[in-house]
């Protein structure tokens, strides 16, 4: 059985993931600050807050697809 929290992880994350791939990264970011606050060792809302951050600053190209591409390791 899965818990409140983590059903509400879920949501928030599913939430936050669909404004990502509509280039929304502020609104995104913030679903994803929720979801790892109510579960710190949530992996994907870290990874996806770091990257909706680092659209923020640097946008992706017109006509992205949503893949992330690292640059460096």
């Amino acid at each position: 059985m899965i818990s409140d929290t983590k059903r509400d992880v879920l949501r928030l994350f599913a939430e936050g993931r669909e404004l990502y791939t509509k280039r929304q990264f502020r609104e995104a970011l913030i679903k994803f600050k929720e979801a790892y606050a109510l579960d710190p060792s949530d992996g994907p809302s870290k990874v996806f807050g770091a990257r909706c951050k680092h659209f923020i600053e640097n946008p992706p190209p017109e006509g992205w697809d949503g893949v992330f591409e690292m640059k460096t390791k």
